[in-house]
């Protein structure tokens, strides 16, 4: 399984996904669209969406922080 987290280092919910994904011993990726301009637009060109957190899970985008999304996504009961 990929997951690539989109988000900044100040961003609230950026931060609550983050802990949360830990917290389920879930690996993934952390991209810092702030110190990355190409990786903004990437996200962007992905999601759509200016916003963060935008995690992307197999291919799959998930806006914000939905955890009901995330955990289908992730087999999380």
């Amino acid at each position: 399984m990929s997951i690539t987290v989109y988000s900044t280092p100040t961003c609230p919910f950026c931060i609550q996904l983050k802990r949360y994904l830990d917290e389920q011993k879930v690996a993934y990726t952390n991209v810092d669209v702030s110190s990355s301009q190409e990786k903004a637009q990437e996200m962007i060109q992905k999601s759509g969406q200016m916003g963060v957190p935008v995690t992307e899970i197999d291919g799959q985008i998930v806006i914000g922080f939905d955890k009901k999304k995330l955990n289908e996504l992730l087999g999380i009961k």
